[in-house]
Protein backbone atom coordinates (compact mmCIF):
# COMPACT_ATOMS: atom_id res chain seq x y z
CA UNK A 1 0.00 0.00 0.00
CA UNK A 2 2.93 2.35 0.65
CA UNK A 3 4.06 1.96 -2.98
CA UNK A 4 0.88 3.56 -4.32
CA UNK A 5 1.35 6.74 -2.29
CA UNK A 6 3.31 9.61 -3.78
CA UNK A 7 5.01 12.49 -2.00
CA UNK A 8 1.72 14.39 -1.71
CA UNK A 9 -0.05 11.39 -0.14
CA UNK A 10 -2.50 10.78 -3.01
CA UNK A 11 -3.20 7.52 -4.71
CA UNK A 12 -1.53 7.40 -8.07
CA UNK A 13 -4.79 6.39 -9.76
CA UNK A 14 -6.73 9.26 -8.22
CA UNK A 15 -5.20 11.88 -10.46
CA UNK A 16 -7.94 13.07 -12.75
CA UNK A 17 -9.21 16.30 -14.22
CA UNK A 18 -12.49 17.58 -12.80
CA UNK A 19 -15.15 18.84 -15.23
CA UNK A 20 -14.75 22.35 -13.77
CA UNK A 21 -11.09 22.30 -14.74
CA UNK A 22 -11.88 21.21 -18.30
CA UNK A 23 -14.32 24.09 -18.75
CA UNK A 24 -11.74 26.50 -17.35
CA UNK A 25 -9.10 25.32 -19.82
CA UNK A 26 -11.46 25.64 -22.78
CA UNK A 27 -12.52 29.11 -21.64
CA UNK A 28 -8.89 30.21 -21.30
CA UNK A 29 -8.01 28.90 -24.77
CA UNK A 30 -11.05 30.64 -26.28
CA UNK A 31 -10.20 33.96 -24.67
CA UNK A 32 -6.77 33.91 -26.26
CA UNK A 33 -8.50 33.71 -29.65
CA UNK A 34 -10.49 36.90 -28.95
CA UNK A 35 -10.25 39.46 -31.75
CA UNK A 36 -10.38 43.25 -31.69
CA UNK A 37 -13.15 45.06 -33.58
CA UNK A 38 -11.79 46.80 -36.67
CA UNK A 39 -12.23 50.57 -36.89
CA UNK A 40 -14.17 51.44 -40.03
CA UNK A 41 -13.34 54.63 -41.91
CA UNK A 42 -15.96 57.22 -42.92
CA UNK A 43 -16.21 55.91 -46.49
CA UNK A 44 -16.96 52.35 -45.31
CA UNK A 45 -19.57 53.59 -42.81
CA UNK A 46 -21.26 55.65 -45.54
CA UNK A 47 -21.28 52.61 -47.85
CA UNK A 48 -22.92 50.50 -45.10
CA UNK A 49 -25.56 53.17 -44.42
CA UNK A 50 -26.35 53.59 -48.14
CA UNK A 51 -26.73 49.84 -48.61
CA UNK A 52 -29.13 49.66 -45.64
CA UNK A 53 -31.14 52.60 -47.00
CA UNK A 54 -31.30 50.94 -50.44
CA UNK A 55 -32.63 47.75 -48.86
CA UNK A 56 -35.32 49.74 -47.05
CA UNK A 57 -36.38 51.75 -50.12
CA UNK A 58 -36.19 49.02 -52.77
CA UNK A 59 -36.93 45.99 -50.60
CA UNK A 60 -33.64 44.38 -51.61
CA UNK A 61 -32.22 41.49 -49.59
CA UNK A 62 -28.91 42.28 -47.87
CA UNK A 63 -26.30 40.29 -46.02
CA UNK A 64 -25.02 41.89 -42.83
CA UNK A 65 -21.81 40.77 -41.16
CA UNK A 66 -21.76 41.59 -37.45
CA UNK A 67 -18.57 41.67 -35.42
CA UNK A 68 -18.07 39.12 -32.65
CA UNK A 69 -14.85 38.77 -30.64
CA UNK A 70 -14.60 35.08 -31.60
CA UNK A 71 -16.27 34.75 -35.01
CA UNK A 72 -18.27 37.15 -37.18
CA UNK A 73 -22.01 36.50 -37.51
CA UNK A 74 -23.77 36.69 -40.89
CA UNK A 75 -27.52 37.30 -41.32
CA UNK A 76 -29.47 37.74 -44.57
CA UNK A 77 -32.75 39.59 -44.73
CA UNK A 78 -34.63 42.79 -45.58
CA UNK A 79 -34.31 46.12 -43.79
CA UNK A 80 -37.83 47.08 -42.67
CA UNK A 81 -37.09 50.07 -40.42
CA UNK A 82 -34.22 52.43 -39.62
CA UNK A 83 -33.83 54.57 -36.50
CA UNK A 84 -31.19 57.16 -37.30
CA UNK A 85 -31.17 58.67 -33.79
CA UNK A 86 -30.21 55.37 -32.13
CA UNK A 87 -28.27 54.07 -35.19
CA UNK A 88 -30.32 50.85 -35.29
CA UNK A 89 -32.18 49.07 -38.03
CA UNK A 90 -34.66 46.21 -38.09
CA UNK A 91 -33.62 43.24 -40.21
CA UNK A 92 -36.34 40.74 -41.08
CA UNK A 93 -36.02 37.26 -42.56
CA UNK A 94 -38.73 34.61 -42.88
CA UNK A 95 -40.96 35.17 -39.83
CA UNK A 96 -38.16 36.48 -37.61
CA UNK A 97 -36.62 39.91 -37.09
CA UNK A 98 -33.90 41.57 -35.06
CA UNK A 99 -32.84 45.11 -34.17
CA UNK A 100 -29.16 45.57 -35.02
CA UNK A 101 -26.88 48.46 -34.10
CA UNK A 102 -25.00 49.92 -37.07
CA UNK A 103 -21.85 50.21 -34.94
CA UNK A 104 -21.78 46.39 -34.58
CA UNK A 105 -21.45 45.89 -38.35
CA UNK A 106 -18.31 45.06 -40.27
CA UNK A 107 -19.81 44.64 -43.75
CA UNK A 108 -23.17 44.95 -45.55
CA UNK A 109 -23.73 43.90 -49.12
CA UNK A 110 -26.60 43.14 -51.47
CA UNK A 111 -27.29 39.46 -52.03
Amino acid sequence: MGKKLEKNGLWESSRMMLPEHKVRIIRDERETLRRIKPILDEQKLEEIECTLALSLRSHVRVTVVMFDPFENTTIRGFVTSIHTHSREFKLQWAEEWKWINVDDLVEVYIV
